[in-house]
């Protein structure tokens, strides 16, 4: 099953959610609405609302909310993307100008703050407590994932546990959040909820490990960035860690230099360097592992074309070449 046929099941969700998306965004303030909808309208794959969608079917929802949930998420996300381009200094995503570029950094903050709140009147709107309670706990937890990457950034002494910890509350954590919140809306029992919020969880992993590995081995064209930007940043992300700890001397003390001063003049050499190591192979068994872990969890979930999507989409995450 392709990306698209996955889509395809849900087809009718997400051109709701779409329409959502732009309902929400509409401000009196002319800015929101030019920063909000250059955000929204550069594409990206929705995954994270195709999640939700799909766990929510998965699970029988009949009473709607799953749009909505779907909605939040993506505001949600969309916020951490401003906020992560103007921490990051990033000038391109997706292939195009980072909204921090066109608009400014203090424009991107602002409308990012503007997604939040408006994710949570979203939120108070769905009327279940237990969605807010979800959704307060991840932002929350999102944020502590920033802190503890800029802590990182730089730091050549990072460990595996450590980076770990970041990925899941960056970006597993939303996944994990998403899908529990599309089992609450559909009134699932415990154990489909229990099921789906681990499904998230795992999948999150995966998807982000794959997207570490990209950065040194990915087509700068199809990612719609430069390779080698973790590096530039100074990000100690999987492939760097596992090539330090198993390099030679030589690619070790380059490494290290490499994180600690941040930069990518050395990109080649150290793509190299990871290669020769399999810190690119490393990276995709663990992701292996991780998409394996989520469509384990899948078990408790009645059977449907819906849990065959949310399996397949699993296997999308680390087959992705962009």
């Amino acid at each position: 099953m392709q990306l698209k046929d996955i889509r395809a099941l849900v087809a009718g969700d997400l051109a709701s959610v779409d329409r959502e998306i732009r309902r929400q965004l509409e401000s009196d303030v002319v800015l929101i609405n030019q920063v909000g909808e250059y955000i929204v309208g550069g594409g990206g794959k929705r995954l994270r609302p195709l999640t939700v969608l799909l766990a929510a079917r998965a699970a029988g929802v009949s009473a709607g909310g799953h749009v909505e949930a779907a909605t939040v998420i993506e505001f949600i996300h969309t916020a951490t993307l401003l906020h992560d381009d103007v921490v990051d200094d990033s000038h391109k995503r997706r292939g195009r100008d980072t909204a921090n570029d066109v608009f400014g950094s203090s424009a991107s903050v602002l409308v990012g703050d503007f997604l939040y709140s408006r994710a949570f009147q979203m939120m108070v709107a769905i009327g279940e407590i237990r969605v807010m309670n979800v959704m307060a706990d991840a932002t929350n937890t999102i944020a502590e994932g920033e802190v503890l990457q800029l802590m990182n950034a730089g730091d050549p002494d990072t460990s595996e546990q450590r980076y770990l910890e970041v990925i899941y509350r960056k970006t597993a954590r939303l996944f994990e959040a998403g899908a529990q919140v599309a089992a609450i809306v559909a009134g699932a029992p415990g154990p489909v909820e229990a099921a789906l919020s681990s499904y998230g969880r795992h999948l999150g992993t995966a998807f982000q490990l794959v997207d570490d590995a990209l950065d040194y081995r990915g087509d700068a064209r199809e990612l719609g960035k430069n390779l080698g930007g973790d590096l530039a940043e100074g990000k100690p992300t999987l492939p760097l860690i596992h090539a330090l700890r198993h390099g030679n001397p030589e690619e070790a003390a380059l490494i290290r230099r490499a994180i600690e001063d941040g930069g990518s003049r050395e990109l080649a050499t150290i793509r190299g360097a990871i290669e020769r190591t399999g810190g690119l192979d490393y990276t995709a068994r663990l992701a292996r592992s991780e998409a394996d872990l989520a469509v384990q969890a899948l078990a408790d979930i009645p059977e449907s074309a819906f849990r065959e999507a949310l399996a397949a989409l699993a296997e999308f995450a680390v087959t992705r070449t962009s």
